[in-house]
């Protein structure tokens, strides 16, 4: 299992670009998930870095949820409205792993509440998804090239420039 703490040790570029554009977009990312019927369904979701860990968790009782709960593959994809990639682009893939540990839930509300002020201390979980990453992939614009940085568990990262 690739967490994120793994993650950032392995592909430094592909973390540095995820966490610029999902700080630079108020943590909002779009999380593509499989529909029962096999169809794709792409949702807004915030997710978090928590304990090492990158967290896909959220309104209890979302198609998106239900989802994962059924079939953990995900892609999530930072916001972007900037069609010329000007502060670059990233991508995470991987299967999600629903943690039912309550201290751990417990420890997340908190720090939620610490950071953000938004209080979801006490409630239950009915599903605390977290990222296992299989893979992960950036779009930059270095003058006249597009550089794609990609990332496999064990591989490092390497970059394909396109003119």
């Amino acid at each position: 299992m690739t967490q994120w703490t793994e993650f950032t040790e392995e592909a430094p570029k592909i973390a540095t670009v995820f966490t610029r554009r999902h700080k630079a977009t108020g943590n909002l990312c779009m999380l593509g998930t499989l529909r029962a019927d096999g169809s794709p369904r792409i949702s807004p979701v915030e997710p978090r870095i928590f304990d090492g860990m990158l967290v896909i968790a959220g309104m209890p009782n979302t198609t998106k949820f239900k989802d994962l709960a059924r079939d953990p593959r995900f892609c999530l994809h930072t916001a972007t409205v900037d069609t010329m990639v000007g502060d670059g682009d990233a991508k995470l893939f991987g299967t999600v792993i629903d943690l039912q540990d309550k201290e751990v839930h417990r420890r997340f509300a908190q720090d939620l509440f610490d950071e953000s002020g938004f209080d979801i201390r006490g409630q239950e979980f009915d599903h605390f998804f977290v990222a296992d990453l299989t893979g992960a992939s950036t779009v930059e614009v270095a003058e006249d090239e597009l550089l794609i940085t990609i990332w496999k568990p064990g591989e490092g990262e390497r970059v394909v420039r396109k003119n």
